[in-house]
């Protein structure tokens, strides 16, 4: 989406989202210079802005009380597995798991999250606990292919060419058809 784009909606809707704001960014950042008219948009949110007709929208108005109680569990017995042994665990994996297979617990105030945290330890506190423990065995039966393998980075230009000669270079000498 474009600047300008980005602008008339939040001019319409009068917010602007934490995905809007980081697309201006993303586009700002990875532009080496911008239009007129993209100045012209800026320029525009800008006084939109200040004036209160658009509103930016806190990055984050509430929090979910069952990441911080999955993710405590998980620490406690993430770092007990490793201490007995020599496996070395995920532990956004591991969360993630778990926090795909559990209800969210949303509060926007401190009192909220406490009730929320009470309410999750009297009610849920065992079905945290059993899907960590999922979680951790998946996590462990997980076979370690390619251990050596790298994350192709970000594109940039002439990187990904220069990537993809460093991966045949790599790989290419297995395909090579053997004479004999």
């Amino acid at each position: 989406m474009s600047i300008e784009k980005i602008v008339d909606q939040a001019l319409q809707d009068g917010y602007l989202t934490p995905a809007m704001e980081a697309e201006v960014g993303r586009i700002c950042d990875t532009a080496s210079e911008l239009s007129i008219e993209e100045y012209m948009a800026l320029d525009r949110l800008m006084g939109a802005l200040l004036t209160g007709e658009v509103v930016a929208v806190p990055r984050k108005q509430f929090i979910n009380v069952m990441e911080e109680l999955v993710l405590t569990e998980a620490i406690a017995r993430v770092a007990e597995i490793e201490a007995t042994s020599d496996v070395t665990l995920d532990l956004g994996d591991i969360a993630a798991y778990a926090l795909n297979r559990l209800p969210p617990l949303y509060a926007t105030t401190e009192e909220g999250a406490d009730y929320q945290r009470n309410r999750a330890k009297d009610e849920l506190q065992a079905l945290i606990s059993q899907q960590v423990s999922e979680a951790i065995a998946r996590s462990l039966d997980r076979p370690d292919f390619f251990p050596e393998r790298q994350a192709i980075s970000k594109p940039t230009g002439d990187d990904v060419l220069g990537q993809v000669s460093s991966l045949l270079q790599t790989y290419a000498h297995k395909f090579e058809v053997q004479h004999t």
